[in-house]
């Protein structure tokens, strides 16, 4: 199988998943393996299963994330980590969710995001994380600040929300900016 990455920290289990590993998962294992897999619904496995179909990566972009595992019963959590990703250029876009409600304001995703941080411009070599966030999203927004993000401006009706079109914020976080800051 494809080599999977696992980052520890207090109370996850990180643990990456590439675009390689999603084509192998949907060639040899079955529906059930895969939803297994992932802990998502029929939902999050078509979605996935188009992402096979239809292509992640082009000779430029790629995408790598991490599936977020509670270590006490070994479901998953959410996902973090970066799409968007141009190879020739070191940067991406950050991504990050939790799947349930009861889950949030615990401090989970203040926990993976400094590891996949990390990952990302030791590992992946970025030079630039950015982040694009709705400004209604205030624990989004703190978190973002918390890792030293800096607000560049606004993306004027960006994405499509219920068929409206909304703005977007535009974070980022250059590579020199979190070496500075680090505590350890």
């Amino acid at each position: 199988m494809t080599e999977i990455t696992e980052i520890g920290t207090e109370r996850l289990i990180l643990k990456s998943i590439s675009p390689a590993l999603i084509h192998e998962l949907y060639a040899t294992q079955t529906k059930q393996e895969i939803i297994g897999f992932f802990g998502f619904d029929d939902k999050g496995y078509e979605h996935f299963k188009k992402m096979h179909e239809q292509g992640m990566e082009t000779f430029r972009f790629s995408m790598l994330f991490f599936l977020l595992i509670d270590k006490e019963n070994n479901i998953p959590v959410g996902e973090c980590g970066f799409h968007t990703w141009n190879t020739s250029h070191h940067r991406a876009e950050l991504f990050y969710s939790l799947r349930n409600e009861a889950d949030k304001c615990k401090g989970l995703m203040t926990e993976a995001l400094k590891e996949v941080l990390h990952f990302g411009f030791h590992n992946m070599n970025l030079h630039r994380i950015e982040a694009l966030v709705a400004d209604w999203n205030i624990p989004s927004v703190k978190l973002l600040l918390r890792y030293g993000f800096t607000k560049e401006g606004t993306r004027r009706e960006d994405y499509i929300v219920d068929g409206n079109y909304e703005n977007s914020d535009c974070y980022s976080l250059l590579q020199w900016e979190w070496k500075n800051r680090r505590e350890d």
